[in-house]
């Protein structure tokens, strides 16, 4: 049975994942900040309520109720801040790992220039595209010249060396994009439940309100249940939108996986089929 020649791995750089860490445990304090200072003093300032009174007057806008959900809106607040920072974050790491062209285009070309055994004008199309899928490709190319001059491995040796520096290629690559994607996938979760527990807190307040005071009005029962269901509408929203996101940037990562190995299948190939060949003369 032919095996692929051993080799000392690439160890893999630990640098990205590292910024990405540091990234992640910056712009969470930091969208913390931010939405206790929009929720104090926007929100919560004097000209959202009647009279100005903060404290005991009704709020006159939408501002005003939203204040009036309490402690928990400052936390869901900062999620829907940190969703929409991974958001863009992901959109400018993802966009660079596609490159400067349609990767679909990109994989139409290289898999021409396979089927016309162009390797260098496969090579000069991956210096063009750029990014994560050209890049593994280009490491799959240079092996596959490596692999024409190597005189002491058979055809099927050689293919499994270039699909294994194919497969290493793309190990290195693809984690970049995956990246915080968990934390996006967590606020799906955290922003339903963090709005119910808002809810619920506040109904706990509307109705003790009501037996401290005494009174059956329910106008009143009504504006406590309503300044509750704000944080239920914050956590939803939230939540809908992180699955949104979550799920185009799966897809996104899906499409560049498919490039990936739909053109690194027709690289072992076409080097199988054209050495093989030549093997028969």
């Amino acid at each position: 049975m032919a095996t692929a020649p051993s080799k000392p791995t690439t160890p893999v750089k630990n640098e990205s994942s590292g910024n990405s860490g540091a990234f992640a445990s910056l712009v969470i304090p930091i969208c913390f900040v931010i939405a206790i200072l929009i929720f104090m003093f926007v929100l919560g300032d004097p000209s959202h309520y009647k009279g100005g009174d903060v404290e005991k007057g009704a709020p006159v806008d939408y501002f005003g109720t939203v204040h009036k959900g309490g402690v928990i809106v400052p936390v869901l607040m900062t999620m829907f801040l940190m969703l929409i920072v991974f958001s863009i974050e992901r959109f400018v790491v993802i966009g660079k790992a596609s490159g400067t062209g349609n990767v679909d285009a990109f994989v139409r070309k290289i898999n021409a220039f396979l089927n016309q055994g162009n390797i260098d004008a496969a090579n000069t199309e991956c210096d063009k595209q750029k990014g994560s899928v050209a890049n593994v490709i280009k490491s799959g190319l240079k092996k596959y010249r490596e692999m024409e001059i190597e005189p002491n491995l058979d055809v099927d040796q050689k293919t499994l060396a270039i699909q294994k520096d194919i497969e290493e290629a793309t190990a290195l690559e693809m984690p970049m994009l995956e990246q915080n994607l968990t934390i996006i996938a967590t606020l799906v979760s955290i922003g339903t439940l963090m709005g119910l527990l808002g809810t619920v807190t506040g109904m706990i307040k509307a109705f003790q309100s009501l037996g401290d005071s005494g009174a059956s009005s329910s106008s009143e029962l009504a504006t406590g249940i309503s300044e509750a269901l704000i944080n239920t509408a914050l956590g939803i929203s939230t939540s809908a939108l992180s699955i949104i996101m979550y799920n185009f940037f799966t897809s996104k990562i899906d499409k560049l996986t498919y490039a990936i190995d739909e053109t690194g299948f027709s690289i072992v190939q076409t080097f199988a089929a054209s050495h093989k060949n030549k093997d028969k003369y």
